[in-house]
């Protein structure tokens, strides 16, 4: 067998899924989702550590407390703007909350700086992995009486909510992507197949068939060069608009790396967003390590956007997180006093902020998108 290939049973559940299909090909969106998430042992489905030293990747919640901070900062912030009566509940929402620490970092500062709205939120978590929800139930114990596990399913069927703040940090870009190409005047779409030769997964190009995947090449209006490649997250798109129909009032926060579709599908991406990490190595071969590397994408926030606007909300905002951290307030937090004990709170929390404000992988790579409704009520009171 392959050296570089990976889980064997997702390898096994990929050359199931390629036998019984048309062609014995499956699309690269098909073939992304069984490798990040087929159960029990697809990436973000088995029990190994993702993020921290021991993982593959860092996420801004792993740079200490700030992050979660600045989005308890925002959703507060917000609270005070919308006159909202003052004893409704508040709802936080946080999907994908890995290991639990942006959950810790944003109910904790709530809790110290607004104990009143504290007394009102009920934060719910929307975790489809039972490893990390294990995490998060011994990580927020402190909180327990204020959280609420829910499935996608679940949440999704709820009537809609005033005063609701949902949150994806790092959730997008690890939707599964149609990875397609420009070819002789002619959209394709890549599709993986076996090798039983060589033993390993191929890929192949066939041309374009979805109406959703055309349909979004036709309104997206860029130009691309002849071979070039990109990824289109319908998944995204999806999320976005079902998003807007739970939202009554309050605020969608998207925190992801991305790009508008201009930059994202210009000629110096000509191969396109597609990166996997693994052991904080970073590559862009998807077609080795089936179960054991992480699949990224960057996120293209124009069709974010255009969705969101679609869908109901009435106010979107796409910014640098740089822009949103000093925004919020983040540049009060630096705290001035020298300490030249390097490993005092104070100098930690110091490099944090740097960190988030000067690395170039965080900082202007890292976008905050926020599309936000007001309810009706609200617009009352604010009119008079």
């Amino acid at each position: 067998m392959n050296h570089q290939l990976g889980h064997p049973g997702v390898v096994t559940a990929l050359r199931e899924a390629i036998q019984s299909a048309e062609f014995q090909a499956i699309s690269f969106r098909d073939y992304m989702e069984i490798c990040l998430y087929s159960e029990p042992f697809g990436y973000y489905r088995n029990e190994r550590p993702k993020i921290g030293k021991q993982g593959d990747f860092y996420t801004s919640s792993s740079i200490g407390s700030i992050m979660g901070e600045m989005v308890a900062s925002f959703i507060c912030m917000q609270l005070h703007n919308g006159h909202s009566p003052q004893t409704e509940p508040v709802h936080i929402v946080e999907w994908g909350g890995g290991n639990g620490r942006m959950a810790l970092h944003i109910m904790g500062e709530i809790k110290r700086t607004e104990p009143a709205i504290y007394a009102r939120l009920i934060y719910t978590i929307i975790e489809s992995s039972a490893y990390h929800r294990q995490q998060q139930r011994i990580l927020l114990e402190e909180h327990a009486q204020i959280i609420q596990f829910a499935s996608e399913s679940e949440w999704f069927s709820q009537t809609p909510q005033d005063l609701l703040y949902v949150l994806a940090n790092e959730l997008l870009d690890a939707f599964p992507i149609h990875r397609i190409r420009y070819k002789d005047m002619l959209f394709q779409e890549s599709y993986v197949k076996w090798q039983e030769e060589e033993q390993i997964f191929q890929e192949i190009w066939r041309p374009v068939s979805s109406h959703r995947i055309l349909d979004f090449l036709e309104r997206s209006k860029v130009q691309w060069l002849d071979g070039q490649i990109g990824e289109i997250n319908l998944e995204a798109e999806s999320w976005v608009s079902r998003v807007a129909e739970r939202i009554q009032s309050g605020s969608c926060l998207i925190i992801d790396y991305g790009d508008t579709a201009e930059e994202l599908f210009a000629p110096y991406r000509y191969n396109g967003t597609l990166m996997c990490y693994r052991n904080h190595q970073a590559q862009d071969n998807p077609f080795m390590h089936q179960g054991e590397q992480d699949m990224t994408s960057h996120i293209n926030f124009s069709s974010c956007q255009l969705t969101a606007s679609e869908s109901g909300f009435t106010h979107c905002k796409l910014q640098t997180q740089r822009d949103f951290l000093v925004e919020q307030g983040i540049l009060q937090r630096l705290q001035d006093h020298y300490d030249p004990n390097p490993f005092s709170e104070v100098s930690k929390r110091n490099r944090s902020i740097r960190q988030l404000l000067l690395s170039d992988q965080m900082s202007e790579l890292f976008k905050v998108f926020i599309a936000s409704k007001h309810s009706l009520h609200n617009e009352k009171k604010v009119s008079r």
